[in-house]
């Protein structure tokens, strides 16, 4: 495995909120202290305050739960929602880029991340942004008629004044969806959370709130934030190719989403290490009071919902995994 010599200091972005994300956030932080000892950095949860774009508060309401993550060393930040809001909450990784220290090295991840090994010295390169890469062609659906892929991703390039035809992997024939740059949003990293936030906020209500005309038969939502960060990241020389391969989603990080799906696909280590951190008293007594964690996890339902499965030949497509948990009786989120 590629490692620096020394390990890296940088700040984490999660977000934190009411409900799955409050306990995915304490999974999280006590899966990193567990497992990066060597990680330093600071960790922000960045918290969603209420306001007019959100019906009920967005907040943590679990006093022990917010306790926990403090005492995990998160800190807690609050920061207004001016955009997106309940309408579009992957919208809350955008704004919240903007309420990190400026000038400092970031990574952003999913609360539903697990982390499996020691993050701090995975080589990230600051000045070249990336992302993750555990990705499915989900959007665009180009039209029977046309435009295809692409026309739709040329259209948004020239939005942006932004080169094309150096973003498209030429490995991958024409007309196929991995030839264009596309990422899963579950984690990005940059040389500073402003520059980064600011554009991919500029980028991302361009095209929400002046679509282009080759757009006009794709759905933006939920996919706004996936459709910007391939042009943010090459806007400032990121790319494809940022990271060496197996680290992220692989031997470091896991982006499971959710536990029933973390259970029927992940690698044994995966749930070895999430039935592990999840063990000590002060972490299971608050995680029980998360229905689809205190069954999946403590009553054993993820084990029962893992025997369905063989790692080796699992189904291509995730729905059919969904299927199966739900013809089973084990589909929780």
């Amino acid at each position: 495995m590629t490692t620096h010599p020394e390990p890296q200091r940088f700040n984490l972005l999660l977000i934190g909120q009411a409900g799955r994300l409050t306990y995915e956030a304490v999974l999280l932080l006590a899966s990193l202290r567990a497992n990066a000892p060597d990680f330093e950095g600071r960790v922000f949860v960045a918290e969603p305050a209420e306001g007019p774009l959100w019906e009920k508060s967005p907040s943590m309401h679990n006093k022990n739960a917010r306790a926990l993550i403090e005492k995990l060393g998160g800190e807690v930040i609050p920061f207004e929602c001016h955009h997106f809001g309940e309408a579009y909450p992957n919208g809350n990784k955008i704004e919240a880029l903007l309420t990190l220290p400026e000038g400092e090295p970031f990574l952003f991840l999913d609360t539903d991340t697990l982390i499996t090994g020691d993050l701090a010295h995975v080589p990230f390169d600051f000045e070249k942004p990336g992302a993750s890469l555990k990705v499915e062609g989900t959007w665009p659906i180009p039209p029977l008629y046309g435009p295809g892929y692409a026309g739709i991703w040329k259209a948004l390039y020239d939005r942006f004044g932004l080169d094309f035809e150096t973003s498209l992997d030429l490995s991958q024939p024409d007309e196929y969806w991995r030839r264009y740059l596309y990422f899963n949003a579950g984690f990005f990293f940059y040389k500073c959370p402003r520059l980064f936030g600011e554009r991919y906020l500029e980028y991302s209500l361009s095209i929400r709130d002046d679509t282009p005309e080759e757009l006009a038969s794709q759905k933006l939502t939920p996919w706004l934030d996936q459709i910007a960060l391939p042009l943010v990241i090459h806007s400032f020389g990121g790319g494809r190719d940022a990271l060496p391969q197996g680290l992220m989603d692989g031997t470091i990080t896991c982006h499971y989403r959710l536990l029933p799906l973390l259970y029927a696909r992940e690698a044994d280590h995966v749930v070895q290490t999430l039935e592990e951190v999840a063990a000590p008293n002060e972490i299971k007594r608050v995680l029980k009071q998360y229905d689809p964690f205190k069954f999946m996890i403590y009553h054993g339902r993820g084990q029962k919902a893992r025997a369905l499965f063989d790692r080796n030949k699992l189904p291509r497509k995730e729905q059919a995994i969904r299927n199966q948990l739900r013809r089973n009786g084990y589909w929780m989120r």
